[in-house]
């Protein structure tokens, strides 16, 4: 009789955990990934507590899982390398590492077989943040798989989505992508959204009548000035605006003065140009 395969079962929903990848100013895209303690979990449930082991190598970097073959009467192992954590350097080295080896035994192996999850900005919170290099965007929201489900091959074929940071909404849905609840409009405030920075203030009097005897003194257009700031009027300038124009004015030089030029000769013999 032909002993049967060892085989593992595949992943619920309540067993995956979901991360943000990437994030940009139009959406976030997610990663499926299951936890360590999903792994030990399903072991001592295919296998039973006493009949698998695990051992770490290379300051853990390396790790063995092992499964005993009764019929073989002999420990049966896969090994694999995990990476470190940004946040507990060995114990995420070591987690990372027994997951890895338990991919290679089969377990969570189908979530290879996940499909590009994009969530559009209008289903989760995008925060804009800038560093030296310019801006960034990062998204703080919260994602569960609520619904998964497999073909015969063990390959995904229908997955659900939520966002638990607005109230459980569903932001991805494989199977019926059209049961995807509306994205939410662009002015709904959502919730932990932090507040919009005050509108900076505007010129007074005073400012406006600095600038156009500046465009006096120049010979510039005051039309020029606010092009360059793009508003309509100068009234419609900020404070920092003003500034800007005042620090461009100190570099400009006086538009000449029309006494001071020269009227052409009567007489044109002679002229090196003529």
């Amino acid at each position: 009789m032909e002993k049967k395969a060892l085989e593992f079962r595949t992943l619920q929903a309540g067993e995956i955990d979901c991360r943000i990848a990437t994030a940009t100013e139009k959406g976030v895209s997610l990663l499926l990934y299951k936890d360590a303690r999903v792994d030990q979990n399903i072991l001592d449930e295919t296998v039973g507590p006493m009949n698998w082991q695990r051992a770490h190598s290379r300051d853990n970097a390396n790790c063995t899982v092992s499964i005993w073959d009764g019929e073989k009467q002999q420990w049966i192992s896969k090994e694999d390398t995990g990476t470190e954590s940004y946040t507990e350097k060995e114990k995420g080295l070591a987690s990372d590492s027994f997951k890895r080896a338990c991919f290679n035994w089969g377990i969570g192996r189908e979530l290879y077989t996940a499909p590009f999850i994009w969530i559009p900005a209008g289903n989760c919170r995008i925060q804009e943040k800038a560093d030296r290099n310019g801006k960034k965007w990062a998204c703080n929201d919260r994602f569960s798989v609520k619904e998964i489900g497999y073909d015969d091959a063990r390959n995904i074929c229908s997955l659900v989505i939520c966002n638990d940071s607005q109230k459980g909404r569903i932001v991805f849905n494989l199977a019926h992508p059209e049961k995807t609840d509306k994205p939410l409009p662009a002015s709904a405030p959502q919730r932990g959204e932090p507040e919009k920075l005050k509108e900076e203030p505007k010129v007074g009097k005073a400012h406006i009548q600095t600038l156009y005897n500046e465009c006096g003194r120049t010979g510039l257009h005051w039309k020029q000035i606010a092009g360059t700031y793009g508003v309509q009027e100068l009234k419609d300038l900020t404070i920092s605006q003003f500034r800007d124009a005042m620090e461009k004015f100190k570099r400009y030089p006086d538009k000449p003065d029309p006494s001071m030029q020269t009227e052409p000769p009567e007489k044109m013999d002679g002229v090196p140009w003529n």
